[in-house]
């Protein structure tokens, strides 16, 4: 079950994979999916599962399939870093998609942009569009709404029964939406909300309010 979000007379339908879409705009917000980073580890020994890289591509073509987005914008660290045999299998991923693809560079976005222009993937630093200013990394901008990623947000939730549970989450306050972290391999960190902001966390099945 997605939730969505009303911000400046703009509507984003969070959903539980971990995108935003940007319904005015057609367009897929995604952030930090640190594709490769499986097959980075698994090259220096340490023994990821295959289907950790899979995942992702699996979960990509679930929410293109959802939404039917005319534009996918990736805000940073799509590819974990050096060039590695998970390279291949994006270039295969990229010739499928019918999308516009748009790369908002991230800190370890350290591949050539030859490479990515040659997948007709458009590279930026970042993007102010309207009201919006989409980044990389949380920007406080003025007179503009940031999307952004980087943090890899998560939330703690506590049970009657002390039980615990960290869940990544979308991250709102006044000014700002961080995207939960896309990648099956990455962790999250944990945020504390003030009572103005928002926290949806995030579950296998459903978006959830838990704050705000």
């Amino acid at each position: 079950m997605t939730q969505t979000i009303e911000i400046r007379k703009n509507h984003f339908v969070l959903h539980p994979l971990g995108g935003a879409y940007w319904q005015e705009k057609e367009m897929l917000l995604i952030a930090d999916v640190h594709l490769g980073k499986a097959t980075h580890f698994r090259k220096e020994g340490i023994a990821i599962p295959l289907k950790t890289m899979h995942k992702n591509y699996f979960n990509l073509d679930k929410l293109i399939e959802y939404f039917k987005p005319k534009t996918i914008c990736f805000l940073g660290d799509l590819f974990h870093s050096k060039i590695n045999k998970e390279w291949l299998y994006f270039e295969d991923w990229c010739s499928e998609v019918s999308a516009k693809l748009i790369l908002i560079k991230g800190n370890h976005d350290i591949i050539a942009e030859e490479k990515f222009k040659n997948l007709d993937i458009l590279l930026m630093e970042d993007w102010q569009l309207d009201a919006f200013f989409l980044t990389h990394h949380p920007e406080e901008a003025e007179n503009v709404f940031n999307i952004c990623g980087h943090v890899h947000p998560g939330i703690h939730l506590k049970g009657p029964g002390r039980q615990k549970l960290k869940l990544p989450c979308f991250y709102q306050t006044e000014n700002q939406l961080i995207l939960p972290a896309f990648g099956d391999f990455t962790g999250n960190f944990s945020l504390k909300p003030t009572k103005k902001d928002k926290v949806f966390a995030v579950t296998p099945d459903e978006v959830i309010l838990v704050s705000g």
